[in-house]
């Protein structure tokens, strides 16, 4: 009866142990379930998938070589060089037409030519840069396309600062910055500061975008916001997109930019409008004509256009009686022609807009009393009357909560630089 009993604690001893046993395996392996990792693809092995196709084409089935566009090389010179047929450039010329026309290619502009990586080395694919972002694709392959795409490019922003040396472009460049920030910051300051009579000392500090293709700087983007101290005066400038339209504004919200008045005096007609390639009515022979005439009687008042500097006051030759106003790093004017100066002008005058400078007259060579009147634009002529003055509304009252948000926040990055 002993032995029955040793006998049936023995039996459920072990079933005890067995349901213990099988309890901590089943929770052990759902443990062990629950938390084995899911395996997912980092995005290095990612990249490198992403990175194993080149316009198109896997990267281990083509050879690659690249090249420059020579002096009066087109691209049939191009390609012929790569045993493509004359019949198949000229399908690659007329399928480009709509798209990139090939007579456009440029001297010294990026190639690429892909090949096949078989015995027979076939050239199958032209891509032309005519810039770091854009880029054409001509295949040619099975069938002949053609398409243009663009490179990614990534913003990265940036905030730089100086202190005035010798020139703005100078201390730029000093400091490892692109001389274009130099043509930039001269435009967002073009109605406040005279770039060209900036002096030692003077100092700006900018938050700007810096462009990357491929990891490679292209270039400047916008600049974001920027400070500059000229003779111990501050000016700020906030870039903002109101009304589809992005301008510069202060940190009140005020315009950086004046406007222009549409024409310096009361004319009665223009008699000769700006052409490069006018019939000149005294010496009767073709030749350029800058400026547009306005037809007034002699003695009609002449109103400076805007403020700005009186740089030249005297009689010029076939120019008569002539002034011309610098306004700022970006404009200047003139006008020819005149009877006599008001009481006051001379170089070095400061004018107002809407001052009057003289009075139309025939002085030089001219058939009658006009005006004749011209704009500069970055030392270029440009056409007075396709001249579009920049708008001078401050922030409008529903963007201004969001610009005074967003000033701030830059305003503050600026102050601590």
């Amino acid at each position: 009866m002993s032995i029955l009993r040793q006998l049936g604690r023995f039996v459920k001893t072990s079933i005890a142990l067995f349901l213990i046993f099988s309890f901590v395996v089943t929770s052990c392996s759902e443990k062990k379930k629950e938390t084995k990792p899911k395996i997912e693809k980092t995005s290095s092995e990612l990249e490198k998938q992403v990175d194993n196709t080149i316009y198109g084409y896997n990267k281990d089935s083509v050879d690659i070589v690249k090249n420059t566009i020579k002096r009066n090389q087109n691209l049939s010179d191009i390609l012929s060089s790569y045993k493509v047929s004359y019949q198949k450039i000229h399908e690659i010329a007329t399928a480009a037409k709509p798209v990139y026309d090939v007579r456009k290619l440029g001297t010294n502009k990026e190639y690429e030519i892909i090949f096949t990586k078989d015995s027979s080395h076939q050239a199958k694919c032209f891509i032309y840069h005519p810039n770091p972002i854009d880029y054409v694709i001509y295949k040619f392959d099975d069938t002949v396309s053609v398409s243009m795409e663009q490179f990614p490019v990534a913003r990265v922003e940036k905030t730089t600062t100086g202190i005035i040396s010798s020139s703005l472009y100078n201390t730029l460049i000093d400091n490892g910055n692109s001389p274009t920030l130099a043509v930039e910051l001269s435009d967002v300051y073009a109605w406040q500061i005279d770039f060209f009579g900036i002096q030692k000392g003077d100092n700006y500090k900018i938050i700007f975008d810096e462009l990357y293709v491929n990891d490679e700087s292209i270039g400047i983007g916008e600049i974001k916001a920027a400070y500059f101290n000229h003779l111990d005066t501050t000016y700020y400038a906030f870039r903002y997109e109101q009304n589809s339209k992005v301008e510069y504004f202060d940190e009140k919200g005020n315009s950086l930019r004046k406007a222009f008045l549409k024409a310096p005096l009361s004319y009665r007609r223009i008699s000769s409008k700006f052409s490069h390639n006018r019939l000149h009515p005294i010496l009767k022979r073709r030749m350029p004509h800058l400026g547009v005439d306005y037809a007034a009687p002699r003695g009609t008042p002449i109103y400076s256009i805007g403020d700005g500097k009186i740089i030249k006051a005297n009689h010029a030759g076939a120019a008569g009686n002539y002034i011309k106003i610098k306004h700022n790093s970006v404009y200047t004017t003139g006008y020819m022609h005149l009877w006599k100066f008001e009481k006051g002008i001379c170089p070095g005058t400061l004018v107002k807009q809407g001052q009057l400078i003289g009075y139309v007259g025939s002085t030089g060579r001219s058939t009658g009393p006009h005006l004749d009147f011209r704009i500069w634009k970055n030392g270029q002529a440009i056409d007075p009357l396709s001249l579009k003055p920049p708008s001078v509304r401050p922030i409008n009252e529903s963007y201004k909560t969001a610009y005074l948000k967003k000033m701030g926040k830059y305003k503050k990055v600026l102050d601590k630089v």
